[in-house]
């Protein structure tokens, strides 16, 4: 071991920290968590200047740096643009028990895509352009989550 100032050995404790917070997550999200969660209805913001709708909403857009303020309703329906397989488990960190498929899905309805969890699927035969529908929890909480995958239709 290595001496410190003052020739005092140093020493290295391992372990973990929980540290549980919780935070406000804005005006923009909290109206898109909450229709999730009351009424199982997916919204976007459109942007005044390019028309485009982002999924998660955005109080402003990134492409043309304006407020938004108008909301959207899109299908609870897409189209997988891109995905990766998750074949390993890793404790206490996955939401599901593995095989299982995370994609970016384009709601119908939407210019941006997404990240959430795919399953249901064969997933040797999942593909970019498979159409999903969203699964929503029973009892929801207020968010992502709160649609608890997408399968394919």
């Amino acid at each position: 071991m290595a001496k410190a100032k003052g020739g005092v050995e140093e020493m290295v404790l391992k372990g973990k920290i929980k540290v549980p917070y919780t935070w406000y997550v804005g005006e923009c999200a909290s109206r898109f968590y909450v229709e999730l969660r009351d009424n199982k209805r997916i919204f976007g913001t459109k942007c005044a200047k390019c028309n485009k709708v982002i999924v998660p909403p955005r109080s402003s857009c990134g492409k043309c740096f304006v407020p938004i303020t108008e909301w959207v309703e899109v299908k609870d329906t897409g189209v997988v643009q891109t995905y990766t397989v998750v074949h390993y488990a890793v404790p206490g960190i996955q939401p599901l028990k593995p095989p299982y498929a995370y994609g970016i899905i384009k709601l119908d309805g939407a210019d941006t895509g997404f990240v959430h969890v795919i399953v249901g699927a064969d997933l040797t035969a999942l593909k970019a352009g498979t159409r999903v529908k969203a699964v929503f929890k029973e009892e929801r909480q207020g968010n992502m989550l709160d649609i608890q995958y997408f399968t394919p239709v």
